[in-house]
């Protein structure tokens, strides 16, 4: 049986990020995650929106879709869907995914789809050259809040708990050995995994975002409980730092494993019969 190495993770196509940016240690994790669980590149797809992140499947030698601005998680699921033998991986950006795009992760974590979603979040649009994102803190300055972002920022580790996405994490691309841990646990994990990537963007948000992250970070003790909602609520809430690790995890059906149930349940009631459709009821 073949062993796959990082080599075969990654493309022909060279990044082509800013000097500095996060999203390299984020790509790199990805590539070691994928290693760590041998998962074959065949089996692999990695779907993205619109963004300076969302450029990373060109990056990585799976199958791979760039997709439109906000609807990763869309395409995501249709691919899980089409072919569940497959690993589905979305990546983008806090501006694709909270602004744009954040109606469909309620939906996507409620259902339980069984994908990855890591989002590179740096707290600013990079490849429009620096408007205020979502997650923007109150108060900093960009191009489109000049006397200061003025909005409440967008939590989003506190907004996937509540939409009962069965995974939550956050990891700080600065911290490669620990981004590549949680990656590979959030891929292996049986439903919907979101990834808060704390990816610093040096080029609009300066050298401070680094030095913010690294400093307001910490990594979740040992001995924490990850399916303590409540106290995964007070990690979230805390919103003067930033925990790193898994904050939130609980095991309940997939989306795909309860509609097998639905089918199995009309075919004990004979409903493909009643209305006239194949014996073997497959859809």
């Amino acid at each position: 049986m073949k062993k796959y190495t990082v080599k075969d993770y990654k493309s022909k196509t060279k990044p082509i990020w800013c000097p500095g940016c996060g999203n390299y240690g984020i790509l790199n994790s990805i590539y070691k995650a994928l290693e760590q669980l041998q998962i074959p590149p065949y089996k692999t797809g990695v779907i993205s929106g619109i963004g300076c992140s969302s450029r990373l499947p060109g990056y990585v030698g799976t199958y791979g879709v760039n997709g439109v601005h906000g609807r990763v998680l869309p395409v995501a699921t249709g691919a899980k869907m089409a072919n569940l033998d497959n690993t589905i991986i979305a990546v983008g950006g806090d501006g694709d995914g909270f602004s744009i795009g954040a109606g469909h992760i309620g939906h996507a974590a409620r259902k339980n789809i069984d994908i990855t979603y890591i989002v590179m979040d740096n707290g600013i649009y990079g490849l429009t050259k620096g408007q205020a994102s979502p997650t923007t803190p109150l108060g900093v300055t960009t191009k489109t809040t000049y006397y200061g972002n003025v909005g409440a920022t967008f939590n989003p580790i506190r907004t996937l708990i509540a939409y009962k996405a069965s995974f939550v994490a956050r990891i700080f691309s600065a911290n490669m050995k620990h981004s590549t841990d949680i990656i590979a646990k959030a891929i292996a994990h049986r439903g919907f995994s979101f990834v808060n990537a704390l990816s610093p963007c040096i080029t609009f948000r300066g050298k401070g975002q680094y030095d913010y992250f690294r400093e307001k970070s910490f990594f979740i003790p040992d001995s924490y409980d990850p399916s303590n909602e409540v106290k995964a609520f007070d990690y979230a809430n805390d919103e003067d730092t930033l925990e790193l690790g898994i904050i939130y995890k609980k095991s309940r059906p997939t989306y795909d494993e309860a509609l097998e149930e639905v089918r199995t349940k009309a075919k004990n009631d004979g409903v493909p019969s009643k209305l006239g459709l194949l014996n073997n009821f497959e859809v």
